[in-house]
């Protein structure tokens, strides 16, 4: 169809960074919510060439769900967007499906034209229920409620930067055509940091980073990984949930380059066997006033008193939360200790094994990395978890806990187990939300072998809850 009379704006990627990091800085900042909604409204009423909003929000187990609104639509009605809870895994029954969608405003992105579309821009939303108040099963939420509690109260700034590794397959689709084909085929087998200039594993990590820089990630570092065909794309930090943000916008965008480039990027933690899987390291400081609380000169590895008590916190709840860490059937595979798979319940600053890493740091960088969170997982719900384990959760009384001989599950009925128990995770996340969330899990854990055997079987990916969808799910 020709394009000769379409006019939709299509920005340069330079003058897509600029505004991506107005934004984002106007967020950093707390700008009010009513003068940064004034603002976007204004912006999309003035700019003729946007022709539609796609609003993003994630369900219970972290999937990415997208609505495209026209913009005049959006404009009149952006106070009652209402969408059918009850088709979405983990949200309401169908008895009580009405949810309501608001819009975050200051999550505001210019996508790329060529990556997004022309003339289109993203907002993240908040789930709300029939009674107005926020929807206990949209984590983003929750997220959001508790950064703003230590903000007011406190005057935290909970910050976290992801480091998220992913694999690089040949073909479209490689994830879902997996059952008929029984294997995954790289792309690369280079290695760490190698890939000859413009071999598909380096045209895809730069392609990626431009669209990331674009959207004001602040890349720091991209190179490939351990494995073939792997790939590691590295940028700055934020606050909370625009980092949980980022997660879900970086891997849309990996899976967006690949299917153009006719590959797929997969996030699933462990989909060869014999080689490393991929992880997503978070990394974790708090903030009050512009100083880091974690730093301290004086302290053991630098670190201040209130770190070592957040860690040890997190260490105690370990095995409560490492079905929110390690969410699927197969990343349970990755939680192997022949591939520096960090499955011991300690904190170490050069163990790799370690739950908990101790990175070398200085006042600015000073943090804690949480090693044992696989790609897959919900991200709004893996902060949540070790952000509110760290500041409100329990000690253990256990000698040298830091150290102890404790060891996270090697499969998901033993994690399920352990979540199911934990008085922690009903705290966490209320008890529906809890029994809702090991019912999904349970779910695929029963499709899948209880045993994981020594090779990865069809059933693990075909039922992985970034994979599925409603016709695969029903040809069980």
């Amino acid at each position: 169809m020709s394009t000769e009379l379409r006019s939709f704006l299509a920005l340069p990627y330079e003058e897509l960074e600029e505004l991506n990091l107005k934004a984002k800085q106007e967020r950093k900042n707390r700008v009010a919510a009513d003068k940064i909604q004034e603002e976007r409204l204004k912006f999309l009423t003035d700019n003729k060439g946007i022709k539609a909003v796609t609003l993003l929000f994630s369900d219970l187990e972290g999937r990415l769900h997208m609505l495209d609104y026209d913009k005049k639509f959006l404009v009149k009605s952006f106070d009652n967007l209402t969408f059918d809870g009850s088709s979405i895994r983990g949200f309401t029954a169908q008895r009580e499906s009405d949810l309501r969608l608001a819009i975050d405003w200051s999550a505001f992105y210019l996508g790329p034209a060529d990556i997004f579309g022309p003339g289109k821009v993203l907002v993240f939303g908040e789930v709300i229920d029939k009674n107005g108040t926020a929807y206990s099963g949209d984590m983003r939420g929750v997220l959001k409620s508790l950064a703003n509690e230590m903000h007011e109260k406190e005057g935290y700034t909970l910050n976290a930067a992801n480091e998220i590794e992913g694999f690089l397959f040949a073909g479209v689709d490689a994830e879902r055509k997996f059952p008929e084909t029984g294997r995954f085929d790289y792309v690369n087998t280079g290695g760490y940091y190698h890939s000859l200039p413009g071999d598909p594993l380096r045209s895809f990590i730069d392609t990626t980073a431009e669209v990331l820089r674009a959207m004001g990630f602040e890349n720091e570092k991209d190179h490939p990984e351990v494995a073939p065909s792997q790939f590691e794309i590295n940028y700055g930090y934020g606050e909370v949930v625009a980092a949980a943000d980022q997660i879900q916008l970086y891997k849309l965008i990996c899976r967006q380059v690949a299917t153009g480039m006719g590959l797929t990027a997969s996030f699933l933690p462990k989909p060869v066997v014999g080689v490393n899987g991929s992880g997503m390291h978070t990394n974790i400081s708090i903030s009050k006033g512009g100083k880091n609380l974690f730093w301290d000169p004086k302290g053991e590895e630098k670190l201040s008193g209130f770190a070592w008590e957040f860690v040890d916190r997190v260490l105690t709840h370990g095995n409560d939360i490492c079905l929110l860490l390690n969410s699927s059937v197969n990343s349970y595979r990755r939680l192997d200790p022949h591939f520096e798979a960090p499955n011991q319940i300690k904190a170490s600053a050069v163990d790799r094994g370690s739950m908990v890493r101790i990175p070398i740091g200085n006042e600015k960088s000073s943090r804690v990395e949480v090693r044992s969170v696989a790609p897959d997982s919900n991200p709004y719900l893996v902060l949540y978890s070790i952000f509110k384990s760290g500041l409100h959760g329990e000690t253990a009384k256990i000698a040298n806990l830091r150290q102890a001989e404790r060891y996270l599950p090697d499969n998901i009925y033993t994690a399920l187990e352990n979540f199911r128990n934990a008085e922690w995770t009903t705290k966490l996340l209320g008890a529906d939300v809890k029994a809702r969330y090991g019912d999904l899990k349970q779910a695929s854990a029963d499709r899948c072998a209880r045993l994981l055997g020594t090779y990865v079987k069809a059933a693990e990916v075909q039922f992985h809850h970034e994979i599925y969808n409603q016709f695969l799910w029903n040809q069980f």
